[in-house]
């Protein structure tokens, strides 16, 4: 059945993303808000038409009403009131009413409308919104039990190929590696001019958005200069003091604190992934030192580069992701003077991952090798690289491409 409604009009060729649909197919009517959160331009737009349609086929009796705060002509709901106002003018008065709410964090005091409107039991709703900081603050101590988040991510790789209509190739993997995975850039050649452009436009968008506008930011001059040096340093270890000193030498004097607080909106607007330090062995995250990674590699790309002397870099970056995506916490392993890339837990169960671009020098591979064996537990443990290899584990360990590891769905 094809939902109506006066200002919502669904487009026809929707791909599928099946992942974030089945995970939210179990709240539909239940009495839970459910939160879609990410970047901007990830497609969370796309996942409430996608919510509709599916809703439509359950119940022939819906009621939809959709508000989506880019489109100006919702420009008037400014605030809680406004918020509650319209939606009880157009609720049902048979059966359900199911409320969508694109980009929810432009409106001011939202979480107060949403309160209240949490106590109609014949509504059901269903949010975007752009900033991670959104559910922290400006939800969880007003509806606290009373949501669910589902943070969308770029286009994983399986999703990237079906997006764009190829196969699993190297080629299909460079332009991956080299594009990102934003949604729309299925509508647009894959030309560096034409890709780099576009990209540039989003970047530019979240920074104005999402961080100038929402956090008065005067000059983006030390938030620009901030990003281009994580761009160049991606999945290196920092701390704010070690990025303050290195921006005074090149004639930035941005503060330690400065330099956290202008990371926190970074990660808030989900430009940025981070990945605390983790002691294996005594089971604890460190105070000090994460390693940042970009949410989408085509937009660190645009605005840094895509350089040959970075494939390390964002060999470490889309793993990392491809952990994310799959709903894995990821930190960074530290056991003694050793680093382990990634330590990755869901539901109880670890992944240890380390990250290699090759495996030719004996140094290398003694070294990526001797750290997973150093592990003294029965968890699995992954190596993987650029190169390709068919053999069967070495002691124990998975040797995977990186080819092979962005087509896992789900570890065993």
């Amino acid at each position: 059945m094809k939902p109506s409604h006066t200002l919502l009009s669904i487009p026809e060729d929707l791909v599928s993303r099946a992942r974030y649909i089945d995970a939210i197919r179990p709240y539909i009517g239940k009495q839970v808000i459910k939160v879609f959160t990410g970047q901007r331009r990830v497609g969370k737009s796309y996942l409430l038409f996608q919510m509709i349609n599916c809703i439509a086929d359950l119940d022939h009796q819906a009621t939809f009403i959709y508000i989506n705060k880019e489109d100006l002509r919702f420009d008037f709901i400014k605030n809680a009131h406004d918020l509650s106002e319209y939606v009880l003018q157009h609720l049902s008065e048979k059966g359900k009413t199911y409320l969508f709410i694109d980009e929810i964090q432009d409106i001011l005091d939202f979480h107060t409308a949403l309160r209240s409107l949490h106590l109609h039991e014949n509504l059901d709703i269903y949010c975007t919104g752009s900033n991670a900081n959104m559910l922290s603050s400006d939800i969880s101590g007003y509806l606290s039990g009373r949501f669910i988040e589902l943070t969308v991510y770029s286009l994983a790789y399986t999703e990237f190929l079906e997006f764009h209509g190829l196969i699993d190739s190297s080629i299909s993997l460079d332009k991956y590696l080299k594009y990102g995975g934003l949604p729309y850039l299925r509508h647009l050649p894959l030309e560096d001019e034409i890709v780099w452009e576009y990209l540039k436009n989003v970047y530019n968008t979240i920074v104005y958005r999402d961080i100038v506008q929402r956090f008065n930011i005067r000059s983006t001059h030390f938030l620009e200069r901030l990003v281009l040096f994580l761009a160049s340093n991606t999945g290196s270890l920092f701390s704010a003091k070690k990025i303050s000193d290195f921006l005074k030498s090149q004639q930035l004097n941005m503060a330690p604190n400065q330099v956290q607080t202008y990371i926190g909106y970074l990660l808030n607007s989900f430009i940025l992934l981070a990945a605390p330090r983790y002691n294996i062995q005594g089971k604890r995250l460190f105070e000090i030192g994460e390693k940042y990674y970009f949410e989408n590699l085509g937009i660190r790309n645009a605005i840094w580069g895509y350089r040959l002397e970075d494939r390390g870099k964002i060999l470490e970056n889309v793993v990392h992701n491809h952990l994310r995506m799959l709903n894995y916490s990821v930190k960074v392993g530290v056991l003694g003077n050793q680093e382990i890339d990634f330590v990755a837990e869901k539901h109880g169960e670890v992944l240890y991952i380390q990250v290699s671009l090759q495996l030719i020098e004996e140094k290398t591979i003694e070294r990526e090798f001797g750290n997973l064996l150093s592990i003294k537990d029965n968890h699995p443990k992954i190596l993987v690289t650029l190169d390709s290899y068919t053999g069967n584990t070495v002691k124990g360990i998975q040797v995977k491409s990186l080819a092979e590891f962005l087509l896992i769905e789900k570890f065993h």
